[in-house]
């Protein structure tokens, strides 16, 4: 039996706010810190037969200790090319390798760099809370026109865009948790 509107368009609503939370974690993800983590080269692209691909399609990425990362290529004639790019990047990563495997130091933050990264931190989970904001002002957009067609009542609307606000809160809410943990892993030594 096929859920009426309102449910299909509150479920759509949370489904797209969630994705909203699942982007601002992959942009949470490639945020250094002082702890070395794989996904913070997922934005590091290798020429690799003719196609721009990110290094985790040409090796294996470890974190074996806390401030090192270590890639492992597939085809050990990419190696140099791994090391000009990640050397290129944006990190300011200075990557070692001793022709089997790359060493990626991860340098310790220095309490500028650290406040820096806490505002881009506070940027990033804006920008997911307008997004959230917009499914939002989208959902309601399309309940108000549902009323105006008669689809549903007044009060029903009402009681509708309360529920569409309880879901909003609880994404912005978890967005806040988010971005709170992030800020207290960049700032931490």
């Amino acid at each position: 039996m096929p859920k009426d509107p309102i449910t299909q368009l509150m479920a759509d609503t949370d489904k797209r706010m969630l994705g909203a939370i699942e982007n601002l974690k992959r942009e949470f993800a490639m945020i250094r810190t002082g702890r070395a983590n794989p996904a913070l080269l997922d934005r590091v692209r290798v020429e690799y037969y003719g196609e721009k691909v990110p290094v985790n399609q040409v090796g294996t990425i470890s974190a074996p200790e806390p401030r090192l990362l270590m890639i492992q290529p597939w085809d050990k004639s990419m190696i140099k090319t791994i090391v000009d790019a990640i050397t290129s990047s944006d990190l300011g990563l200075n990557p070692m390798s001793d022709g089997n495997v790359i060493r990626v130091p991860i340098p310790q933050l220095t309490t500028e760099r650290r406040q820096q990264l806490a505002k881009q931190v506070a940027h990033k989970a804006e920008e997911g809370k307008v997004a959230v904001r917009n499914v939002r002002r989208e959902t309601l957009d399309k309940m108000r026109s549902m009323q105006k067609r008669g689809e549903i009542s007044e009060d029903d609307l009402r009681r509708f865009q309360d529920q569409l606000q309880k879901i909003t809160n609880a994404h912005i809410s978890q967005i806040d948790e988010l971005s709170k943990a992030k800020t207290k892993e960049v700032m931490e030594e």
